[in-house]
Parts: structure tokens; C-alpha cells; sequence
């Protein structure tokens, strides 16, 4: 089974930052990884579920014209309102995936530290939702802790083989750090076509 609600709503009524990720350089460190991964300068549309305290949500403000930032915890989803509030193009609601996705098509669609907590089928209907919100040409991010935990089903080594083997998508970057691995798959454009970053930028 999916790891419960009960577990996040406890965290977040015994801390507002319930893994530290405002302190940690570490935390810190992943999102610069993150952010430098993605394969476009600027997305249009952007999906961030799970999005927790909203660290993460604002640096990828920075890169979207359009963001729309969700977690399961009515708590979470406050404050991430709360830090971005003077973001007007970043909308943050209170959202459980799968069971509520977001209607519409996303350019960029991040998971970051969200899949692990997903029991094998839930994971599957996941992905399955992902990939069909991702654009033509559009950019999907993976990226999760290596490390076991109780209330993880998996990490991110264990995820590393099922997020490469999603059919539809190319694999793009595959960064395996001793603490986190990050992917960055696309979806093929129109015409079929995956473009590196140098063949956007015209240098191919």
C-alpha cells in the first residue's frame, strides 16, 4: 500500500520544514543539479506535484512562464502558497495524485521525492498520467533519495530502471550521485524528433 496520509500530516504538525531542505546544503546541492539538468532555458507549462515546503517551486518559478505546484498536505500546500505569493504566475493547490490530476498538457513535469512512497501499482498509474500530460517535446524530472527509509517502498537507485524503461520517453541525463539519482527523459516532438540542448541552441 501507498504510504499514508496520517504519516505526512503528522510531519508537517510537528515541523514546518519536516526535512530540513530551507537549511541543508544538501537539499541545496539537488536543486542546483535539478535545475542545471533541465534541457530548456524556459518552459512554458510546469507540473510540480508533491511539492512540499515550496523550495524547489520557486527556483523552478524562475525557469516557468506558467507553474502549477500540488501536495497532499493542506499544510504543505500553504506554505508553498506562502513562499511564492509573489509569484503571480505560480498557482498552488491542495491535490492527492493520482486519483486528482491536473487536467491539460505540461511542458516540464518534475517528481522529485514524491515516487518512492508509491506502491508498485499506484507507481504505474503515475507514470502512466505523466506521460500523458507531458507535451510532444517536453521534459519529465526524476529525481530521488538513494538511500532506504521505512515509509519508502523504494529509493532512488531501485527507480532508476523503471523511469529509463518508460516507453514513449528517451533518456536524457542520468546523473547517479551517492546520495540522489536524477533523470531527465523526453518525449519525442511532432515530428518525432528528440533535441539535445546544443540542437535547440542551433549548434548542430
Amino acid at each position: 500500500m501507498n504510504t499514508p496520509n496520517a504519516y505526512f500530516e503528522q510531519l508537517y504538525s510537528d515541523s514546518r520544514d519536516p526535512w530540513s531542505v530551507t537549511e541543508q546544503w544538501y537539499a541545496q546541492r539537488k536543486y542546483d543539479h535539478t535545475l542545471a539538468a533541465l534541457p530548456q532555458r524556459r518552459y512554458r507549462t510546469a507540473f510540480e506535484p508533491g511539492c512540499s515546503v515550496g523550495v524547489l517551486t520557486g527556483r523552478l518559478a524562475e525557469r516557468c512562464d506558467s507553474l502549477l505546484a500540488t501536495d497532499r498536505v493542506a499544510a504543505a500546500a500553504e506554505l508553498t502558497a506562502a513562499r511564492t505569493r509573489h509569484l503571480p504566475h505560480v498557482r498552488v493547490s491542495q491535490l492527492t495524485v493520482p486519483e486528482e490530476w491536473p487536467d491539460g498538457r505540461f511542458e516540464l513535469i518534475v517528481l522529485s521525492e514524491l515516487l518512492y512512497y508509491f506502491d508498485d501499482l499506484t507507481l504505474r498509474e503515475v507514470l502512466t498520467r505523466t506521460v500523458d500530460s507531458l507535451e510532444p517535446g517536453g521534459t519529465l524530472v526524476s529525481v530521488h533519495w538513494n538511500h532506504p527509509a521505512p515509509e519508502h517502498h523504494r529509493t532512488g537507485r531501485t527507480l532508476a530502471p523503471v523511469l529509463s524503461a518508460i516507453p514513449g520517453l528517451t533518456l536524457l541525463t542520468d546523473c547517479r550521485d551517492p546520495d540522489f539519482t536524477l533523470h531527465v527523459l523526453g518525449r519525442p516532438d511532432g515530428g518525432g524528433r528528440m533535441l539535445s540542448t546544443a540542437a535547440r541552441e542551433g549548434l548542430l
